[in-house]
């Protein structure tokens, strides 16, 4: 082949790679004004990119979390420190947080505890007038109905606040409590329409602020066991899923997430913080999340637990099933396998609840799993 041939050879083929060049950037243009856009395989990256987090390993950008308790179970207390650390550039129980971010609390329930709760930290992290002037928090007392498509608007132009106060946009949106959300506009917890509705608009705000992390305060119902109160449509769109239980000492567990693992995740416990006396000389006072550090509150192992001949049969059908866990049918089923609960039903009632109360199984919706498998 000639000089000539080989020149002739390589322009083509610098042609044909940047008509092929042309012909991708015109394609991936015209998906992206679709009003539902499309990318091919081909565009995806094969590695995962790593997640832009708020508090390392635990929230990230993007995605939502649910924090679920019973009444009085610190779970919104528990919010207003996730907010100071936010804010401020603190670790929040041994977690990184790389980053000063914004903070937009709604607190649809008893917004003044929360504005009483911040204060306390404020004082408590000795932060000066000039700190605070500069901390990025907002507070939305407001009623807001996120089951209306219109809420939508104001709900942003209440966000765009922040950008124009503190020159940031929110890293963090607290919604405080998820079921005034949907009450707010008659709608029912219980009806997982309701609360796709909710989802549907919590998405369509995270997409038009960039991608903050949304944090869901929410209640447990009446069987603290058996997780959040409502629609079990809750537990499917939430990326991370935490209870709060305990009395003195409260424990915060991973019953659900798709990238760490579940199970205990810290401890803390309350103190009561005093701001000073008012006209007849009592105290002012607000209970708050305290920063004392406290170990983990594990689940005892098996073999420090006695069991019965019949807990110890039901354990060990439960932790064979592995780290998936069993249904409470399910679990049934195996026991009465091998003759457990066939004459009396309630056996199998109350050796779930036996196991359960000694630490060594927990259940959430229905699954029953074993502690720390």
């Amino acid at each position: 082949m000639t000089l000539h041939a080989l020149d002739q050879s390589a322009n083509d083929q610098a042609a044909a790679d940047a008509f092929a060049r042309q012909y991708a950037e015109e394609a991936r243009a015209r998906r992206a004004k679709l009003k539902y856009p499309v990318r091919t395989i081909q565009e995806l990256s094969f590695l995962p990119k790593p997640k832009n987090w708020l508090v390392k390993g635990l929230l990230a950008q993007g995605e939502t979390s649910a924090w679920i308790a019973p009444p009085g179970g610190m779970k919104s207390a528990l919010m207003a420190e996730l907010t100071m650390c936010v804010a401020n550039q603190q670790p929040w129980h041994g977690r990184r947080v790389d980053h000063c971010y914004g903070v937009m609390y709604f607190a649809l329930e008893r917004s003044d505890l929360v504005h009483r709760r911040l204060m306390a930290h404020c004082l408590r992290m000795e932060l000066s007038q000039d700190d605070r002037d500069q901390m990025p928090i907002m507070v939305c007392p407001a009623m807001v109905d996120l089951t209306a498509a219109d809420c939508v608007p104001h709900v942003l132009q209440s966000i765009k606040e922040m950008s124009q106060e503190y020159g940031i946009g929110p890293g963090l949106l607290i919604f405080d409590t998820f079921a005034k959300l949907i009450a707010a506009g008659g709608g029912d917890e219980d009806k997982a329409k309701d609360q796709g509705r909710v989802f549907a608009n919590i998405q369509r705000i995270k997409d038009a602020c960039h991608g903050p992390h949304v944090a869901l305060v929410g209640h447990t119902g009446k069987d603290e066991t058996r997780g959040s109160r409502g629609s079990n449509a809750f537990l499917g769109d939430v990326d991370v899923m935490v209870t709060i239980s305990g009395a003195e000492i409260k424990t915060a567990t991973v019953v659900k997430a798709n990238d760490m693992a579940e199970g205990p995740l810290f401890s803390f416990k309350s103190i009561v913080h005093e701001f000073g006396l008012d006209e007849d000389g009592d105290p002012i006072t607000v209970n708050i999340v305290s920063a004392e550090e406290v170990s983990a509150q594990s689940a005892p192992k098996p073999r420090e637990a006695k069991l019965t001949e019949t807990q110890e049969a039901m354990y060990r059908l439960l932790r064979d099933a592995g780290a998936a866990g069993l249904s409470t049918e399910d679990w049934n089923a195996k026991a009465r396998e091998i003759g457990i609960g066939v004459s009396r039903k309630a056996t199998l009632h109350n050796t779930k609840a036996q196991l359960r109360d000694k630490g060594l199984v927990r259940e959430y919706a229905g699954t029953w799993k074993v502690n720390n498998a």
